[in-house]
């Protein structure tokens, strides 16, 4: 785990700066503070930040095969690198080192940009190859590891990190797209990021650069996409499935404990964590270390199942415990790693968890992340059941009764009142539209728009946030509801946000690798044969991966109603009924005015009703959130005020 950095000249230019490509990777150290090092050959520079895991002492990059044809710099990890490197040495190939990069350098040279199917593994990649005069820049196929881009023809700068990029003199504005993007599905839609002109590569997508021509012209393709297929198995093979589904789940514990450093296990105190940090103690005959974080409020916090659990697997075990104050004191800090506006604050327990791990020593953490978005876990997948089956008798009064069922964790639930959730949960179109699943979300979140200066609202409302939706996905004729609604959330939220702003920035910003065995192509893959009613059946979620870990866990754990994982959010702000002092300071209303972002007053109204404890839902804590870390965003990246600046 690493971040990487680099830059590609066209034919006739002359070489990258070795100045400009250190400037760019020491914006990147806490990604990679065990070193760094950069190489130029010919109109494309490399440069590396390392976090030694593998073969501690010849893992170092860029790396060249023997030839120095091929250079490469790789963030990630490649899981079955031992299998792949057997597999070529019985092909003849030979190797100077231990590492899974050089894996990966072998694999080009005999597949090409084929090389990609291979690998099992969170990875981005820049492959520079110096006699076809190409460069070949791949990522994971679920996006687990960043890679930003910007190319102008003139060049192309790309990096694990947006930071990076400024640091290479590009400029940084508001992209007013992708503003609306975040505050409607919570991140960037597709290829966008919060910056004009700066792109990310997607999941599952390679990029080849042809260097012989005067005008870089990068080609983009996709080599692997989340697809359901035809469920082949009948409802009786469930108990079969799920012995299957168990042993897969091992192997893909087995392969991310691969690590020359210890690698520890993130409790939650919900299925998904302990069933990983289970597996790995069982079954992969792991010496491990779990961590948890708590709460100072009861309503988030889990202490109670963390502790069951630890106790249970007979762990060593600590935990953090986060506060109010804790949030709001590192919260621009996490805006600056994320690189993007936050609607929650949930991001930020998150770094400091990792602030926490690697005090202990350790730089390789086991998570649960993955598992609600693979096999149906979240509200928003039973919502959708609850609302189709609203749907086939819309003037039934007993089907509405579904509705109560939903969210027992919340205090305040919108669904207590049967009027409000009825009417709530009745709008979002045609249940057969990509965004079915999404409408509540979306609606929930745009309400952060009444906030913004006219001007930039009108912008931002000018796109129609499910069209702009329905142009990033693939075409899902035929396929059964719930197949929808996880592609969606495949394809949004789980790269866009929890893989990204609060799972790889907030690791990384604390020199932490985090592993995800539920994102196993393989795991998913499976799943995605498996019929819809597997994983959620009524309102029962994670059903077949219930039963693979029925005999591994207590039954506490596996019979639990899913309770999200969530943290405080405008409170955390104010302290005795007051901002916090930094807090009012971004906030003052003749700041608000000189941003340009914001229509001033909206804000102290908001302001107030947070103040005053009245903003109980999900809109207005979003809203204040939103506010927050966008004046935190363009006083850390933007060079003037406003959008487009």
């Amino acid at each position: 785990m690493c971040g990487l950095a680099g830059m590609a000249l066209p034919a006739g230019a002359p070489p990258p700066s070795a100045v400009v490509l250190e400037a760019m990777i020491g914006t990147l150290h806490h990604r990679g503070p065990d070193g760094s090092r950069c190489r130029v050959d010919g109109g494309v520079g490399l440069a590396h930040a390392r976090l030694s895991i593998i073969d501690l002492d010849g893992g170092w990059q860029p790396m060249a095969d023997a030839e120095g044809s091929l250079q490469l710099v790789f963030n990630g990890e490649i899981f079955n690198h031992v299998e792949l490197r057997r597999e070529l040495e019985r092909q003849g190939h030979v190797f100077a080192t231990r590492s899974d990069t050089e894996v990966i350098l072998h694999l080009y040279a005999r597949y090409g940009d084929d090389f990609v199917d291979h690998l099992n593994g969170q990875f981005a990649v820049a492959l520079h190859d110096v006699r076809r005069q190409r460069l070949v820049l791949a990522r994971d196929r679920i996006g687990i590891r960043p890679l930003y881009y910007h190319c102008d023809g003139n060049r192309l700068a790309f990096a694990s990190e947006i930071k990076a990029l400024r640091a290479a003199g590009l400029p940084l504005s508001l992209d007013v797209a992708a503003l609306g993007d975040v505050f409607g599905f919570w991140c960037p839609l597709g290829e966008r990021t919060t910056f004009d002109g700066v792109r990310q590569l997607p999941p599952g997508h390679r990029m080849v650069v042809d260097l012989r021509v005067d005008r870089l012209a990068p080609r983009i393709t996709p080599y692997w996409a989340w697809q359901p297929q035809t469920p082949t198995v009948d409802a009786a093979d469930e108990d079969a499935c799920a012995e299957e589904l168990h042993a897969l789940l091992v192997d893909a514990v087995r392969l991310q404990l691969r690590s020359d450093v210890p690698v520890g296990a993130y409790l939650s105190g919900g299925l998904d964590s302990s069933a990983i940090a289970s597996l790995a103690l069982r079954h992969a005959g792991a010496d491990l270390r779990t961590f948890s974080l708590a709460f100072e409020d009861a309503e988030f916090d889990e202490r109670p199942f963390q502790r069951l659990m630890a106790q249970a697997l007979g762990t060593r075990h600590s935990e953090i415990t986060v506060s109010q104050a804790d949030i709001a004191t590192a919260f621009r800090d996490a805006v600056w790693h994320a690189e993007m506006p936050l609607v929650r604050t949930a991001p930020v327990p998150m770094l400091l968890l990792a602030a926490h791990v690697r005090d202990h020593g350790y730089k390789v953490l086991l998570t649960g992340e993955g598992a609600d978005e693979v096999f149906a876990g979240y509200d928003l997948f039973k919502e959708a059941q609850a609302r189709r089956f609203m749907a086939r008798g819309p003037g039934s009064r007993w089907r509405g009764r579904i509705l109560e069922r939903l969210y027992p964790y919340l205090a305040h639930s919108p669904a207590r009142s049967a009027g409000f959730a009825a009417h709530f949960f009745a709008e979002g179109g045609d249940p057969a539209s990509p965004g079915f699943a999404h409408a509540a979300r979306l609606r929930s979140t745009r309400r952060v728009l009444r906030f913004l200066h006219p001007d930039l609202r009108a912008q931002v409302d000018a796109v129609d946030p499910l069209a702009a939706l329905a142009a990033q996905l693939s075409p899902m004729d035929g396929w059964a509801g719930l197949d929808r609604d996880q592609y969606v959330e495949a394809s949004t939220l789980l790269p866009g946000y929890l893989l990204a702003a609060q799972g790889d920035r907030m690791a990384m910003a604390r020199s932490i690798e985090g592993r995800y065995p539920f994102l196993d192509h393989r795991v998913i893959e499976f799943a995605n044969r498996m019929p819809p009613t597997f994983k959620l059946r009524g309102l029962r979620e994670k059903r077949l991966l219930k039963r693979a870990m029925a005999n591994e866990l207590p039954s506490a754990i596996t019979q639990r109603h899913k309770q999200p994982y969530r943290a405080p959010d405008s409170q955390c702000f104010f302290a005795d009924g007051q901002l916090r002092p930094w807090v009012a300071d971004m906030l003052a209303p003749d700041r608000l005015a000189a941003s340009g972002l914001f229509d001033v007053r909206a804000i102290g109204h908001l302001v107030e009703k947070c103040r005053a404890g009245r903003a109980i839902g999900y809109p207005d804590n979003m809203a204040f959130v939103g506010v927050l870390s966008l004046l935190v965003l363009q006083e850390r990246f933007l060079q003037t005020a406003g959008p487009g600046a």
